[in-house]
């Protein structure tokens, strides 16, 4: 047997080295690729947080009522908060997921399945979180029925009869403070509407998203509260169009809004016939003849601003409006009746609002679209006084200031628009406040008009016009809708009192007429 050599010094130290150097190796191969993982996840912690990206419809109507305008960037509130919220909050939404309780409207699939989101919210996905966040349709879709067993329909371009704004405002501001948006019990709630949140996911969201997303909400009701709680709810189908816009896009305080201005609540007007428009004096008030700055300034009320606007997405929507037409009356009226009150129209109506045609709606009166002054009309003054001559010159100078976008036409009227009444039949209530309940009640001198009536029945009424809308105790929540009480400021059913002193059986006729717009 062959004895093996002895082992040299030499020898002994590199052996030693090699035993030194193997796990020298293998650290420097864990650190490379630590190295490695850390730089993708900050690759891909960089690539999320510049993304920017809305959903695309290429269906013109589903970009309508689901496509961005950039509000949602700038004021939304994460899908997956948007979807926990019902969870949380079961008595607000009446014990169901979806936001029903606030008059949102849903479309539903070929199999009845209802859409996640309701018409008139978008969806963005904004540095790796889904934003959610109101675009053009949710103050212009509404429904209508027949009568109370009769299906729903709903038509894109009709006011919102259905949104309780007010109602949905005054809760998303109370819920940003509620101990229940803490993630102890946000996450779970979100998890339970099928958010799918790793490890990390749920530490971004405990640490980032939802600290956030709070500061927002107290930063937003810092402005708000005070102002809407000083305010009577405003019911479905209204909006207080430039007090909140003072206060937010223009960090006004309260105490600058003078009382008289605090009043402007008013109905959410249609939005067909857009290119017969062009050039009127537009809004309630008259008080811009640009129809490009009117959805622009509509924008900046949904929630835009001058950072975060979809031009181009906006002027999509435009430009399909321009000939939206309305669906055609569904009331059956006498064919006399109906041309003794085109004759009565047509004398003292049509230089001022136009007259219905044969199969359209004609855009004719030497007075259409432009300002009546309320001195003449005598309607309640709240939404005129709401629209200053300093929120105006601030408009002008800072609003878009140096771009192409900059406003340059509004103006400050001393009164009211005369409006086409094309669609007459799906905008009821009427006058720019939804005061008075039906046709019939506007031909009735304002002292004899309805004082509290119910707002938010979707069901036609085929013998006054309007919807059907029941008298009502103020205090008392009715059966269904909201009761509207005209005695409250911004809410007077007084002024436009044309036609009020016909006989009645010319009265008749004129409705009979109206009925046919």
């Amino acid at each position: 047997m062959t004895a093996e050599p002895p082992v040299t010094y030499v020898e002994m130290q590199s052996r030693q080295r090699r035993r030194l150097l193997l796990p020298a190796a293998i650290v420097l191969a864990l650190l490379a690729l630590i190295g490695l993982v850390v730089v993708v996840l900050g690759l891909v912690a960089a690539t999320r947080l510049t993304v920017n990206r809305p959903q695309v419809f290429p269906d013109i109507v589903a970009h309508f009522e689901h496509g961005s305008i950039g509000a949602d960037q700038s004021s939304g509130i994460p899908f997956w908060v948007w979807q926990a919220l019902p969870r949380l909050f079961p008595a607000e939404f009446d014990g169901r997921l979806d936001y029903r309780a606030f008059g949102f409207l849903y479309n539903t699939d070929a199999r009845g399945r209802q859409e996640d989101l309701p018409i008139g919210i978008s969806k963005r996905d904004f540095q790796g979180v889904d934003l959610v966040w109101f675009n053009c349709a949710v103050c212009h879709t509404g429904t209508y029925r027949t009568s109370e067993g009769a299906a729903r329909v709903m038509v894109p371009g009709m006011p919102s009869n259905n949104l309780n704004l007010y109602g949905f405002i005054r809760f998303i501001l109370d819920a940003g403070v509620d101990e229940r948006l803490k993630p102890d019990r946000l996450i779970p709630a979100m998890q339970a509407a099928g958010a799918n949140l790793g490890i990390i996911d749920r530490q971004v969201w405990k640490l980032v998203v939802i600290p956030r997303m709070r500061e927002g909400f107290i930063e937003r009701r810092s402005r708000l509260q005070p102002f809407l709680a000083d305010e009577q709810p405003w019911g479905p189908g209204r909006v207080d169009t430039f007090n909140p816009y003072k206060l937010v896009q223009m960090d006004m305080l309260l105490s600058a809004i003078a009382p008289d201005e605090r009043h402007g609540a008013s109905d959410f007007p249609s939005i067909f016939n857009q290119r017969l428009r062009e050039g009127m004096q537009l809004h309630w008030d008259g008080n811009n003849s640009s129809l490009d700055e009117r959805n622009l300034s509509a924008a900046l009320g949904a929630g835009v601003t001058p950072e975060t606007v979809d031009h181009a997405a906006i002027k999509r929507v435009k430009e399909w409006l321009l000939d939206l037409h309305p669906p055609r009356s569904p009331h059956q009226v006498g064919p006399a009746a109906a041309e003794r009150g085109r004759v009565l129209y047509m004398n003292a109506c049509a230089v001022c609002h136009g007259y219905q045609g044969s199969d359209r709606y004609v855009f004719e009166g030497a007075k259409l679209g432009t300002v009546e002054p309320n001195s003449t009309l005598g309607t309640d003054p709240g939404r005129l006084d709401s629209y200053t001559e300093a929120f105006r010159q601030r408009q002008l100078a800072e609003l878009f200031a140096g771009t192409p976008f900059q406003f340059k036409h509004f103006v400050k009227t001393n009164g009211y628009a005369n409006m086409p009444l094309d669609a007459l039949w799906l905008r009821g209530p009427y006058l720019h406040n939804g005061s008075v309940p039906t046709l019939r009640d506007l031909l009735a001198p304002p002292a004899e008009r309805p004082p509290a009536f119910v707002r938010g029945i979707d069901v036609i009424d085929g013998k006054n016009g309007g919807f059907l809308s029941p008298s009502c105790t103020p205090g008392r929540q009715p059966p269904q809708g909201f009761c509207y009480d005209t005695r409250l400021p911004g809410n007077g059913n007084g002024g436009h009192t044309f036609g009020t002193t016909l006989p009645a059986t010319e009265k008749e006729d004129l409705v009979a007429y109206l009925l046919t717009f």
